[in-house]
């Protein structure tokens, strides 16, 4: 498999307390003495409406939201299967999102 890439989406197994669920990927390159996690944000259908949801449309996913609250760092086995890759603009919603949520 290759190494998942930033703004692509993937089935993301994220052990035995949660669902395996659809996630964009958010990471820059890293080093070999950086740790190997790529950072992930899960898609919802289950919306609340809460300001840190992102609602964005892409033909190979359910309706629902990322909810940025719920991101989470994941190791490559967590990575089950690529869905697709959300456009620029898309992504850098759910960037604006975690820069919110970051306070940044």
């Amino acid at each position: 498999m290759n190494q998942p890439r930033r703004g692509e989406v993937w089935t993301v197994d994220r052990g035995m307390a949660a669902k395996v669920r659809p996630a964009p990927v958010f990471r820059v390159p890293f080093a070999d003495r950086d740790y190997a996690l790529f950072h992930v944000i899960p898609h919802t259908t289950a919306v609340r409406g809460s300001r840190f949801e992102v609602s964005v449309a892409v033909p190979w996913l359910e309706a629902g939201v990322f909810n940025v609250q719920g991101s989470v760092s994941v190791p490559k086995p967590a990575f089950v299967r690529r869905l697709g890759a959300l456009s620029s603009p898309q992504l850098e919603l759910v960037a604006e999102s975690m820069r919110r949520w970051l306070g940044l």
